[in-house]
């Protein structure tokens, strides 16, 4: 049976309807694939660097990482094959410590035997800064977060460093006299194991140390015994020189009487010359007033010299 002009003419305009309709169909999926586009992955398309940190670049394609660093701010990245790792820049402190209540929530403390093989357990922080220019190094060593480096390589850096330096000495100087050049000479060693890798070392710092309670009991012991000679030494030395100091005294008193007396001799011996008989018969002329002298008697008349006018 045949197909009419109508029915062709009918069968047409549905063809026709059929292609619009997924013409605008796919319009649609456009659209919305386009939008889709726009909400999800256009913001990957950029990426924004906190103030005090730097970008690490990492090309997920090729496995590398770009050696220059991100600054600070919005920079553009191919999503999907452009990672980014945040290095902090600004000053950071790392503290190690038994207590969970700073620091981490774990048993942090650095273990180290002195030279006679004492176990000590310290409670330390080191204060460094990042140079920015080598974040991309420190990435490309140890392919991880910072914390995981600070937690890992730092720590390990800084317990090798304490047993060199706190191995080679007596525990009663390190927890004594000796505890702030010990402190000096480690972070010296951790600096310069540190700066490979950008790390800039500020400070280290020994907050505690412990040692077992025999061995603290026989430190203290021992400091108790040295004060009391120190004492004993020094009211010997006190003793000494008020000694010497009498003694001075008396020798100047005794010289003082020697040279008086001497003086004294001196003066009469010299007086004792001057007096000869023409000095007592001017003296005696000199105070005569004239008169005759009075006798009494048959003796020999006296004279009587008068006060001198």
């Amino acid at each position: 049976m045949g197909t009419s002009i109508g029915d062709r003419f009918s069968m047409g305009t549905n063809s026709q309807d059929g292609g619009e309709f997924r013409t605008k169909l796919r319009r649609i999926i456009i659209g919305a694939a386009a939008l889709f586009a726009l909400v999800f992955l256009l913001p990957s398309t950029f990426t924004y660097i906190n103030p005090g940190y730097a970008g690490i670049v990492i090309h997920r394609a090729g496995g590398g990482v770009d050696p220059i660093p991100l600054g600070p701010g919005i920079h553009g990245r191919i999503p999907f094959a452009t990672g980014i790792e945040e290095y902090p820049v600004f000053l950071k402190t790392l503290v190690l410590t038994r207590a969970t209540s700073e620091g981490s929530a774990l048993n942090d403390e650095i273990n180290v035997n002195s030279v006679e093989g004492q176990p000590l357990s310290t409670d330390v922080s080191l204060s460094f800064q990042l140079d920015p220019a080598q974040t991309p190094k420190l990435y490309q060593t140890f392919r991880t977060d910072i914390d995981a480096i600070m937690h890992g390589f730092v720590k390990q850096t800084i317990r090798q460093a304490m047993q060199e330096v706190v191995g080679q000495e007596p525990v009663a100087d390190i927890i004594g006299p000796k505890k702030a050049e010990a402190t000096r000479r480690v972070q010296d060693l951790i600096s310069k194991r540190l700066a490979p890798f950008g790390f800039q070392v500020m400070q280290f710092t020994i907050n505690e140390l412990r040692a077992p309670s025999t061995v603290m009991e026989a430190i203290n012991t021992k400091n108790v015994m040295q004060q009391q000679a120190l004492t004993a030494q020094n009211e010997l030395q006190k003793n000494t020189f008020q000694s010497q100091g009498d003694s001075i005294k008396a020798g100047g008193r005794a010289k003082a009487i020697l040279a008086e007396a001497e003086a004294q001799s001196e003066a009469n011996r010299k007086l004792s010359a001057s007096i000869t008989p023409t000095l007592v018969q001017y003296e005696m002329a000199k105070r005569w007033n004239g008169q005759m002298p009075q006798v009494t008697g048959g003796g020999m008349p006296l004279l009587q010299l008068g006060k001198a006018p």
